[in-house]
């Protein structure tokens, strides 16, 4: 006789489609919620799910938006498709540097996005993350039918039409705390979290697939486990595939399909497979075991279907994984301390009790999602370093409460409510095992978009603990009071967080007030506010954040760049100088080093750092036109020509560096030489105003009057505002004898800039030309 037990739902089957059929009470029927019909309630699902976020419709692209979207090469139509096969979730080559994002069905919406739009519009790419958390929304109400409702579908005993059937209320009450949970905030307000609501999507279509190869062919009312639905099987694999390239947490769906089936489907308790627990069945079981094996020496039926569907799973699994690995280059990613700080403690001791506290804080963020912020890293979290650290107690406190609904989960007869709460610890395990540090070492401490699939599993518990409160009578009115106000605080939790979701300024600043040790809030305010014109702010943040961080070698290069640029040279110099020391292959810090020391007159050491900058990143035209700058000041023309040649051949588009050699030709007398290189690069970029000017002045000195006056009208007409096109357009008339039109000219500058003396100068020079005349 085999070992395992069947559950009794797979016992001899009621004919449901009886119509005098006595309708069962279910399990669940004591929750104090209405009972409608699938319809409404996926109506209602959808719309609440809405309602939580809809704020963030108009919202600007903001945070990781930038790298991943923004600045995402990618979703450009002029980059092959195919690219997306080759590249990370950011636009890079997945070389050993990168973090091995590798979401190409993602990057795939965005790029129709910014198709659909004609560019960068936030407002698509929004209005997609919305809909697609109430696509998932009203896709969970159907799994946790699955799930909770005892049978294969959401349909009830005793009832033939689906349509009149309502919908479990323990499904129902599931799926609209997850519609409004405020930990999904940033998934669905940021644009990243594309990722995680696609994966999600394609998840939750695989799970029901599974669900369907489990169950009656005809309708799919109840568990079939003796039969594989092969097609259903493949459509499962397929749906598993996108969700692990919409996001690697994708892959998980086969432990839940696992779970499912081996608990819920076949009714097997875990701890009798494993000999834990006494396999002896009462006698119906056995009756009802040997009615499905007369030859007790061979497996049943149900046992062997269950052992090739485990198979499928397993082979999926590894299919995947060889597909991921070879994908990555059989090279794991690199991260940095400041990324994950908590998985670079020295000791394997240590290491496993921050682990544990990080793990207690993710429970602590699904139970009370009031304490968000938009980044964990860096001193937002500090680590753990002693045995006597107070903070350990939280962790005990927190594994105290798992060990005890594990215990009451697995004690005792394994019965439907157990089964269901044993399901909801493997949805939110198995969903969070990705984002544990115990696989691999990931790059972030704490990541709330990672508690999407998770937060599944929370809402399972809650739901089975809500619905034993709700059996004792004299709780029931309390409970449904309780469940209102839960699902209102929520939602306004949800829209008021949204809201800080919908600029960046406001989403830094509300993260400094959750985590002010984190340098990296300070830093990204720093950032903004310095873009903005707020110098002083800006560097009284970027020194905080070093303050928080001493290797925090970003903010320094930021610093550096501003004191630069007030004369501040050797604090400049000293904070570059710490951020090579800090990180040797920081490109940017090697070049604005290479601007500084320039500056100080140390040529030899700029060009040094300039080629090390280049030297770890081979495609830097920037780099390449500092590097003219330089030879241009030793007076070396020729390299100067040539670096910003390769600036123009890197980044064709690079105007500064087509314009200073056209400058430098037109000053060594190659004036035909510099017009046609001006000729080149106006094909390139033929609304570039300082190219035409550039080419208007040589064009005047070989006295080309009608292709000069041509360029410089072009210039003003480009930019109409800038004063030194139109003097110079006065000096051209100036000179072509076109006195009226050259005092035309000269007014006009003088009247964008007053105070520059050449512009009155010249015009004294015409009114005593005409006077003499």
């Amino acid at each position: 006789m085999t070992a395992f037990a069947m559950h009794k739902t797979n016992g001899k089957h009621k004919n449901y489609n009886d119509p005098n059929a006595t309708p069962q009470k279910r399990w669940d029927d004591c929750l104090p919620l209405p009972a409608l019909s699938p319809v409404v309630t996926r109506l209602i699902l959808f719309v609440v799910s809405i309602v939580c976020f809809v704020v963030s419709y108009d919202g600007d692209f903001v945070f990781d938006d930038s790298e991943a979207i923004v600045g995402n090469k990618d979703l450009q139509p002029e980059r092959p498709i195919t690219d997306l096969l080759y590249h990370d979730f950011w636009g890079n080559k997945l070389t050993n540097k990168s973090h091995k994002s590798y979401r190409p069905l993602t990057v795939l919406t965005y790029r129709w996005n910014y198709w659909l739009a004609g560019g960068l519009h936030p407002l698509g790419f929004h209005v997609v993350n919305i809909v697609l958390h109430g696509v998932v929304s009203v896709l969970f109400l159907s799994a946790f039918s699955s799930l909770l409702s005892g049978q294969g579908t959401s349909r009830t005993a005793g009832h033939d039409d689906e349509k009149a059937s309502p919908v479990s209320k323990s499904a129902f009450f599931c799926s609209l705390l997850f519609a409004v949970h405020p930990v999904h905030t940033e998934s669905v307000a940021g644009l990243v979290g594309r990722a995680d609501l696609l994966c999600a999507v394609f998840f939750l279509l695989s799970f029901l697939a599974y669900v369907r190869a489990c169950s009656d062919d005809e309708n799919g009312s109840v568990y079939r486990p003796e039969r594989v639905g092969w097609s259903w099987m493949l459509l499962s694999a397929l749906c598993c595939f996108l969700a692990t390239f919409s996001k690697e947490q994708g892959i998980t769906v086969i432990g839940i399909c696992c779970a499912y089936d081996i608990i819920i489907v076949s009714g097997v308790d875990p701890l009798k497979l494993i000999g834990l627990k006494s396999s002896a069945s009462s006698s119906k079981q056995k009756a009802h075991q040997n009615g499905h094996n007369s030859h007790p020496e061979e497996l049943s039926p149900w046992v062997k279907c269950l052992i090739q569907r485990q198979c499928v799973l397993v082979v999926s699994a590894f299919v995947f994984l060889l597909v991921r690995l070879q994908v990555m280059g059989l090279s794991p990613p690199t991260f940095q301390v400041p990324d994950n700080p908590h998985s670079f403690v020295n000791g394997s001791l240590y290491r496993g009790l921050n682990y544990n506290y990080l793990y207690a804080i993710n429970g602590w963020l699904l139970l009370n999602p009031w304490w968000l912020c938009f980044d964990w890293s860096m001193g937002c979290i500090p680590t753990i370093t002693s045995l006597a650290d107070p903070r350990l107690v939280f962790v005990c406190v927190f594994w105290a409460f798992i060990g005890c609904l594990v215990f009451h989960t697995l004690s005792g007869e394994l019965v439907h409510e157990k089964r269901c709460a044993m399901l909801g610890l493997a949805f939110l395990v198995g969903t969070f095992l990705p984002a544990s540090n115990l696989l691999f070492r990931v790059g972030f401490v704490i990541a709330e978009r990672n508690l999407y699939l998770p937060s599944a599993g929370f809402c399972i518990l809650v739901t089975m603990g809500t619905v034993r409160l709700s059996s004792y009578r004299p709780l029931r009115q309390m409970v449904g009071v309780g469940v209102c106000l839960l699902c209102l605080v929520f939602i306004a939790r949800c829209i008021h967080r949204s809201r800080h979701w919908r600029d960046e300024l406001t989403l830094y600043s509300e993260g400094e007030k959750v985590c002010p040790l984190n340098g990296k809030v300070h830093y990204n305010i720093a950032k903004l506010r310095g873009d903005r014109g707020e110098v002083d702010f800006a560097i009284n943040k970027y020194r905080l954040a070093i303050e928080l961080n001493p290797e925090y070698d970003q903010a320094m290069n930021n610093l550096a760049n501003i004191l630069k640029d007030r004369g501040e040279n050797l604090e400049a110099h000293s904070l570059l100088t710490r951020a090579v020391t800090i990180n040797p292959e920081f490109a940017a810090a090697w070049m604005n080093l290479g601007i500084v020391q320039a500056q100080l007159k140390q040529y030899e050491a700029a060009e040094s750092s300039y080629r090390t900058a280049i030297l770890h990143r081979r495609k830097y035209p920037d780099c390449y036109y500092n590097l003219g700058n330089l030879y241009l000041e030793q007076k070396r023309h020729e390299d100067a020509l040539a670096a910003w040649h390769n600036a123009t051949i890197l980044k064709p588009e690079h105007v500064n560096s087509w314009s200073n050699a056209i400058i430098l030709l037109d000053n060594l007398g190659h004036q035909e030489q510099a017009v046609r290189m001006g000729e080149v690069a106006l094909k390139i970029l033929p609304d570039a105003a300082p190219l035409w000017f550039n080419i208007g002045n040589t064009q005047g000195k070989l006295e080309r009057w009608a292709d000069s006056e041509r360029s410089f009208l072009n210039a003003i007409r480009l930019d109409p505002r800038e004063a030194r096109f139109h003097l110079n357009l006065g000096v051209l008339y100036h000179r072509w004898g076109k006195l009226d039109k050259a005092e035309q000219a000269y007014r006009k500058a003088l009247e964008r800039d007053p105070h520059n003396p050449s512009t009155q100068e010249n015009l004294n020079m015409l009114e005593r030309k005409r006077n003499n005349s």
